[in-house]
C-alpha cells in the first residue's frame, strides 16, 4: 500500500483511510423471514455496519412463510456483526452453537422467543456458522437456554475467544425410514385402488405419516404454539385436513413428497454454505515450525502465533499471513487475489494464508494469528455481507408478508363461503382450500434472492473481489461513473526515472553529469531523487562520494564532489544559480507536460544534465479503462498532481475527464456534482486515503486490499489485488445477479399464480400443490447456484 507520496510539484498525495464513518448502516433489515423451514443458507443479520451510505433503514419485520410480523422489538440489535457487540455494566455476553438453527425459520421463532424476555439486550444471528450472540443480563444465560431449548433446540455455549471454525454439517438422514414411509404411502394409494378395505388403506397411511411427518408435526406445533405460521404448520394442516375428510392415501403421499423434497431443497442448499466452508478449509491443518533449540516441528496451525518461524516446502499451503525472512519461490495466490498467474516472492515480501507455494522452499515470519489472516477477514467480511440485505431481497421480504396471511384467508374463505353461499359440496370446498394452504407458503420467492445474492459474493470473492454486501451486489449495475485516484490505483505509485539527458559537457577531468546527479541524489530522502539514484544503482554503476551535503528546502540539494560544488534541483534552483536559459525552459516544461518531474544538474556555471521522473502507469489501467466504456460506465481521474500530469496520465489511459490539484475536499465536490448530475457514482482509491470522496460515493472500492485489514473492513468493495480490470468482472457479475434475481422472481410468481389459479379452479391436487411449492423453491435455488459455476463474460 503507498501511504503517502509527495511529488516534485509539492502536492502531498496523501491517501488515508476509506473511512465510511458517519453513514447509518445500521437500521438493516434483520427480517427473520421464514423460509418455510428448509435448511437455507444463513443470513448473518448482524446489522452490519458499513457507515459510508446511508441506505434505507431496513425492516425488522418478519416476513416469508409464516406472514408472522415481529416489527416491533424490545431489544436491539447490533451494528457491525457479534464482533462489535458489546456487555455493558451488569452484562454479560454469551455466544452460542446451535445446530438446529439452519434458516430464518428458527432465527424467528428465537428472536420471538427471546425478544420478549427480561435480560435480554441485544442478539446476533450467524445463520451460516449457526451461532446466536447474545447480550443478557448477568444471570439470565440459564433461562435464555431454557427457553430455546423450549423450542426444542439445543443451545451449546462457545468459548468467547473460539477459533473461527466451519459450521457443523447437516445431520445425516435416515433413508431407511424415508423409503419405508415412501413404500408405506404407496402401498396405501394401491389398497385405495384395489379397493381393499378402508382399514387397510387408513392404517398403512397413518404409519406413512408416522415415519416421516412426526417431525413435520412436531415443528409446526411449536411454530403455532409461539405465534408462528410456517410451512411446517401449514403442511400439517393441510395433511390433518386431508386425514379428516377421507383422503388417507393423498395425506401420506403429499407428507412423504414433501419431507423428499424437503431434503433435496437442504442439500441443494447446502452448497451456498459449503461455499463458505470451503474457504475455511483452504487453510492447512499444521504447518512446520521452528523450535526454540532450532529444531523443525509439525504442529497445528490453529496455534501459530505472531513471530514464529514456518518452513513451507513445495507444493504446501501456506498456513498463515507472513513476511518471508529466507529463500523464495513463486506463489499462487489466487485463493486471496483472484490472480491467474503465481507471483514471484522473495524476502521480505509478504504472503498470506491458503496461498500455495508453487516451486522454491521458504521460510517465513508469522504477523497474524490463525483467526486474524487476510483469509478469516474475507471468510468474516463475506458472511456479514448478507446482513446488508439487497434492494430485492427488502421487497421481497416485505410482499411475503402481505401473501402468505392474504392466501391463508383466501383458503379459509374457500372452504367456507361456497358451501353456504352456493351449496358447494363441503368436501371440494375444504380439499381445494387444502391446496391453497400448502401453496401459501411463499417459498419459492423468499429463498429466490438470498440463495442468488450468496452465490455472486462467493463467485465474487473466488476472483479476488471481496464485497461488503448484497446491496453493492445489486446496486453496482447501476454505475455511471466511476472515480479514480491516480497514485497507486492507475500508475504503481512509485516514481521511476524516465528520461536522463546530458545538457552541456562536464569538461575535462570531471565524473559523467549523470553519476554526480545519481550521487546527490542517492543522498535525498525526496521520491524523485530516489527514482534516480535507484535507476544508476540498477545500472550497475558505483556511486560517487558526496561532501558538505546540503538539502535545499523546496528547491533540491547541493554536495561537493571531487572538490567541485554541484546542485540538483528544480527551475526555480537553475534560476537562483542563474544557469537557466529559454532552451532549458522550454525543455523543461515539454517533459512536465507529459506528467514528468524535471530536476537539473548545475556546476554553477552552466547546466549539465537533465532528469526526468514519473510515476509509470500500470499495464492493465488502459484495458480496464477500456473495458469500462465498453460497459457504460463514464471514467473521471481526480488526483492532487498539477494538470499537466493528470491531463497526460488520463490521455495515456483513456480516461473521459481529469482533474488535478484536487485536496480531498476537491474530490468530495466532484463526487457531489457527478451524484447531483444523476446516475450512480463510484470511487477507487487505495484504501488509505480519500476518505471523504470514498464515502460519499454509492459504492467505495478498495486497491489492493490483501493483507490490510483496514481495506477489508471499511470498503463497500475490496479488490484484492492491484488490478482494476476487475472492476469489469465486479460489474459484470453484478449485471448476472441481478438478471437471475429477475429470472427467479417470475419463475416463483409465475408458478404460484398458476397454482393458485388451478387451486381456485378445483383443477389442483394436493399432490400439484406440493410439486408447485417444492418445485418452483428448487428451480430457484438451482437457478441461483448458477453464479457459483458460471464466470462472467470477460472475468479473470
Amino acid at each position: 500500500m503507498v501511504k503517502q507520496h509527495e511529488h516534485a510539484h509539492g502536492h502531498a498525495h496523501d491517501h488515508a483511510g476509506h473511512d465510511h464513518a458517519g453513514h447509518d448502516h445500521s437500521h438493516h433489515d434483520h427480517a427473520g423471514h421464514d423460509h418455510c423451514g428448509h435448511d437455507h443458507p444463513g443470513h448473518d443479520h448482524s446489522g452490519h455496519d458499513h457507515a459510508g451510505h446511508d441506505h434505507p433503514a431496513h425492516d425488522h419485520a418478519a416476513g416469508a412463510c409464516c406472514g408472522h410480523d415481529h416489527a416491533a422489538q424490545p431489544f436491539t440489535l447490533s451494528g457491525g456483526g457479534a464482533a462489535t457487540l458489546v456487555a455493558g455494566p451488569g452484562q454479560a455476553l454469551a455466544r452460542l452453537r446451535i445446530g438446529q438453527m439452519d434458516c430464518p425459520t428458527e432465527e424467528t421463532l428465537i428472536r420471538k422467543k427471546l425478544g420478549g424476555m427480561d435480560g435480554v439486550h441485544a442478539l446476533d444471528f450467524n445463520l451460516m456458522q449457526r451461532v446466536l450472540t447474545v447480550v443478557h443480563a448477568e444471570g439470565a444465560l440459564d433461562r435464555i437456554m431454557a427457553a430455546i431449548r423450549s423450542l426444542d433446540m439445543t443451545p451449546e455455549p462457545l468459548a468467547a475467544d473460539a477459533p473461527q471454525q466451519a459450521a457443523p454439517a447437516a445431520k445425516p438422514v435416515n433413508w431407511w425410514q424415508i423409503g419405508g414411509a415412501g413404500l408405506l404411502a404407496a402401498m396405501s394409494e394401491i389398497s385405495h385402488f384395489a379397493s381393499w378395505p378402508l382399514a387397510v388403506t387408513a392404517g398403512l397411511a397413518v404409519a406413512a405419516i408416522i415415519a416421516c411427518g412426526i417431525g413435520t408435526y412436531r415443528k409446526g406445533w411449536i411454530a403455532v404454539r409461539n405465534g408462528n405460521l410456517n410451512i411446517n404448520a401449514l403442511m400439517s394442516l393441510a395433511v390433518t385436513g386431508a386425514v379428516l375428510i377421507g383422503q388417507w392415501p393423498e395425506a401420506a403421499m403429499v407428507m412423504f413428497l414433501f419431507n423428499v423434497a424437503e431434503l433435496i431443497e437442504a442439500r441443494s442448499l447446502d452448497r451456498a454454505r459449503n461455499a463458505i466452508r470451503g474457504l475455511l478449509d483452504l487453510a492447512p491443518e499444521t504447518a512446520t515450525v521452528r523450535q526454540a533449540d532450532g529444531s523443525w516441528a509439525v504442529m497445528p496451525a490453529a496455534g501459530l502465533q505472531p513471530g514464529d518461524i514456518v518452513r513451507v516446502r513445495p507444493g504446501e499451503r501456506i498456513a498463515a499471513d507472513g513476511i518471508i525472512v529466507s529463500g523464495s519461490s513463486a506463489v499462487d495466490q489466487s485463493p486471496i487475489t483472484g490472480e491467474s498467474l503465481p507471483v514471484e516472492k522473495a524476502q521480505d515480501d509478504p504472503v498470506y494464508a491458503a496461498t500455495v507455494n508453487a516451486s522454491g522452499s521458504f521460510e517465513y515470519r508469522v504477523t497474524a494469528a490463525a483467526g486474524n489472516t487476510t483469509l478469516a477477514r474475507i471468510i468474516h467480511a463475506v458472511e456479514q455481507a448478507q446482513s446488508a440485505r439487497a434492494p430485492t431481497q427488502r421487497f421481497i421480504d416485505r410482499f411475503s408478508r402481505i401473501y402468505t396471511p392474504t392466501v391463508v384467508v383466501v383458503a379459509l374463505l374457500v372452504a367456507v363461503v361456497p358451501p353456504l353461499l352456493w351449496s358447494q359440496p363441503w368436501f371440494d370446498a375444504i380439499y381445494r382450500a387444502l391446496a391453497l394452504l400448502i401453496i401459501a407458503c411463499p417459498c419459492a420467492l423468499v429463498i429466490s434472492t438470498p440463495v442468488s445474492i450468496v452465490s455472486g459474493l462467493t463467485a465474487a470473492s473466488r476472483r479476488g473481489i471481496l464485497v461488503k454486501g448484497g446491496v453493492y451486489l445489486e446496486e453496482g449495475r447501476n454505475l455511471k461513473w466511476l472515480a479514480l485516484d491516480k497514485t497507486g490505483t492507475l500508475t504503481h505509485g512509485k516514481p521511476v526515472q524516465t528520461d536522463l539527458l546530458d545538457w552541456e559537457p562536464a569538461g575535462a577531468g570531471r565524473q559523467p553529469a549523470a553519476l554526480v546527479a545519481a550521487s546527490l541524489a542517492a543522498r535525498s530522502d525526496h521520491p524523485v531523487s530516489l527514482a534516480v539514484a535507484n535507476a544508476a544503482r540498477e545500472a550497475g554503476k558505483t556511486l560517487l562520494d558526496v561532501d558538505g551535503f546540503t538539502a535545499l528546502a523546496g528547491r533540491g540539494v547541493s554536495g561537493v564532489v571531487d572538490g567541485v560544488t554541484y546542485q540538483l534541483g528544480n527551475l526555480r534552483l537553475m534560476r537562483e544559480a542563474g544557469v537557466s536559459s529559454d532552451a532549458l525552459e522550454t525543455r523543461m516544461g515539454e517533459l512536465e507536460r507529459q506528467g514528468k518531474s524535471v530536476i537539473a544538474l548545475t556546476d554553477g556555471s552552466r547546466v549539465l544534465a537533465l532528469a526526468a521522473v514519473a510515476d509509470t502507469v500500470k499495464p492493465t489501467s488502459a484495458a480496464a479503462v477500456a473495458d469500462l466504456h465498453a460497459l457504460g460506465v463514464r471514467t473521471l481521474m481526480l488526483t492532487g498532481d498539477n494538470t499537466h500530469t493528470a491531463q497526460a496520465i488520463a490521455r495515456q489511459v483513456g480516461i473521459d475527464e481529469a482533474r488535478g490539484d484536487q485536496l480531498p475536499e476537491d474530490k468530495l465536490s466532484a463526487i457531489e456534482s457527478k451524484l447531483a448530475a444523476g446516475g450512480r457514482v463510484g470511487m477507487v482509491g487505495d484504501g488509505i486515503n480519500d476518505a471523504p470522496a470514498l464515502a460519499r460515493a454509492d459504492i467505495g472500492f478498495a486497491m489492493g486490499a490483501a493483507g490490510t485489514g483496514t481495506a477489508i473492513e471499511t470498503a463497500d468493495v475490496a479488490l484484492m489485488d492491484d488490478d482494476l480490470r476487475k472492476i469489469g468482472t465486479f460489474l459484470r457479475l453484478s449485471r448476472a445477479t441481478h438478471s437471475v434475481l429477475v429470472q427467479n422472481i417470475v419463475l416463483a410468481l409465475g408458478i404460484k399464480a398458476v397454482f393458485l389459479a388451478l387451486a381456485m379452479t378445483g383443477n389442483a391436487t394436493l399432490w400439484m400443490a406440493v410439486f408447485a411449492d417444492v418445485g418452483a423453491s428448487l428451480l430457484v435455488v438451482f437457478n441461483g447456484l448458477r453464479l457459483l459455476r458460471a464466470a462472467p463474460v470477460g472475468a479473470r
